[in-house]
């Protein structure tokens, strides 16, 4: 039944290559995709921003309820990062320090949450990625209903399950399955640019002459 059901996760993309995406910064991958994806910049970090990556197995479920996670933690695979829609609500906490340690515990490679959590002292001092919208000391409900491996959205962000979830203290970003291998690329090539560019500015070399070029071609007026 919709808004009601537990689905299989047709595919996912490889922890190894998810794993690859660990190295390189989610701003790199972001321009890589034309700027145009993103998870909103309500979704921050609530750990020690250490990075996170992995195929997503996605929650959608009722603001302040959280049932259908406890059934995810039940069926995830290590290194899954288990994504929950919660309707970016804040009043009542999705996940805290219980939960969380059970998620650390299995492997998962992190979890996104789209609403709150508590016991937010643990949590930022940990390493375990743990990415959310907000902090409220008043717990959830778990009655249902919600769904698990069923598309959902962040913010705009459209997640599949299986897609390729990474983090850093920058934020969250999807990589959908089908584009992971091609944008590993991009971006490491990306990152090969970037690293010129820092040497060039440390040296005095850098050219900033496409700034003026650029100024020209919109036809800025420019007093002498």
């Amino acid at each position: 039944m919709i808004g009601c059901q537990i689905l299989q996760r047709k595919r996912a993309v490889d922890l190894a290559l998810a794993r690859q995406f660990l190295q390189i910064p989610v701003a790199n991958v972001s321009d890589c995709m034309s700027r145009m994806t993103a998870g909103g910049h309500k979704i921050r970090a609530m750990h020690d921003g250490t990075a996170m990556a992995g195929p997503a197995l996605t929650i959608k479920c009722r603001p302040g309820d959280n049932l259908m996670l406890h059934k995810a933690l039940k069926i995830a695979q290590p290194g899954d990062v288990i994504v929950v829609d919660a309707g970016g609500d804040l009043t009542n906490a999705i996940t805290g320090e219980i939960m969380v340690g059970e998620a650390k515990l299995k492997g998962y490679a992190g979890m996104v949450i789209n609403g709150a959590i508590r016991d937010s002292d643990v949590i930022a001092r940990d390493h375990f990625p743990v990415f959310a919208a907000g902090v409220t000391h008043r717990g959830p409900y778990k009655d249902g209903p919600g769904e698990i491996n069923v598309p959902i959205a962040i913010d705009g962000m459209v997640i599949h399950p299986g897609d390729l979830v990474i983090g850093d203290a920058d934020g969250i970003l999807c990589v959908p399955y089908e584009q992971a291998q091609e944008l590993l690329q991009a971006a490491r090539e990306k990152q090969v640019i970037e690293a010129r560019m820092i040497e060039e500015i440390a040296s005095g070399t850098y050219d900033h002459q496409w700034v003026d070029d650029t100024l020209k071609r919109i036809g800025c007026h420019i007093e002498r």
